[in-house]
């Protein structure tokens, strides 16, 4: 099957709307972008180290909890454990079936830990080292 370029052109439109990464998202926290970045994991996985700033809502409690905490004008960044896991495109799927605008951060928590972007767990701050196979190091990978 050959796809024609408009064809080419829609699908990766959808998926830059529809998906963000970690520096992306750690950019858009730095300038203050309105939106509010979502953990989806369990209460233990959120204890063992998450990303500052985001609040935590395990998929299964969207349906319920979310329209309480979340307004429903505010855009969404869900994330889950990383690449190998698809509970934040589950977690992403609950808030567009309860009609937020929401992206996905592919990579999930991994890729932003990987990449030495700020951590947190229950003690504070983790601090790791950057993964030179994720995020070149004195260099912008211009992207």
């Amino acid at each position: 099957m050959t796809l024609t370029i408009s064809e080419a052109t829609q699908h990766f439109s959808a998926k830059l709307r529809f998906e963000t990464d970690s520096s992306d998202v750690h950019a858009a926290l730095e300038r203050g972008d309105r939106f509010v970045l979502v953990d989806s994991r369990s209460v233990t996985a959120w204890a063992q180290g998450h990303v500052g700033g985001a609040i935590h809502l395990p998929t299964a409690e969207i349906p319920e909890r979310a329209p309480a905490l979340i307004p429903m004008d505010m855009p969404v960044v869900v994330y889950c454990w990383g690449p190998g896991c698809n509970g934040s495109t589950r977690a992403a799927l609950a808030f567009s079936r309860l009609g937020y605008e929401v992206r996905e951060m592919i990579g999930g928590y991994e890729y932003w830990a990987r990449e030495g972007l700020p951590t947190e767990d229950e003690a504070g701050r983790i601090t790791a080292s950057v993964d030179p196979l994720t995020a070149p190091r004195g260099i912008d990978c211009a992207c």
